[in-house]
């Protein structure tokens, strides 16, 4: 794959990313109405998982280093969003909501760690 096509093909997946975020969180935030951002932390939490197994896929020489690109930075790079989940705190913090702030930041972080290890070791590059 040429460079160019490597970067167009990247951009392309991000938006393809993107979109699927912003659908996924659509249907979380309707199917679980509550003031937890639910949708932002399955997202990062799936995403994280994904991204597990592509690297140790990729790591494994099953997955090719361009489709590690397209298929980690670009699709699940565009999917996940530690800044949007990282302004989802702030906020509960400007609201005066401490203790959920700090829930919802610190477990969704250990949840994205777990599943990304999960990840890996799916792929077999953990063991």
């Amino acid at each position: 794959m040429t460079p160019l096509a490597l970067l167009l093909g990247t951009a392309l997946a991000g938006g393809a990313g993107s979109a699927a975020r912003l659908v996924v969180d659509g249907v979380a935030r309707s199917l679980v109405p509550v003031r937890w951002p639910i949708g932002t932390a399955l997202i990062n939490v799936a995403g994280s998982l994904l991204l597990g197994l592509v690297a140790g896929l990729a790591l494994a020489g099953v997955v090719a280093e361009e489709w590690r690109i397209l298929l980690g930075t670009g699709l699940l790079g565009g999917f996940t969003t530690f800044s949007t989940a990282s302004v989802e705190a702030a906020r509960m913090l400007l609201e005066g909501r401490r203790a959920a702030a700090l829930a919802y930041g610190l477990g969704t972080w250990a949840a994205a760690l777990a599943a990304a290890l999960l990840g890996l070791a799916l792929s077999g590059a953990l063991f």
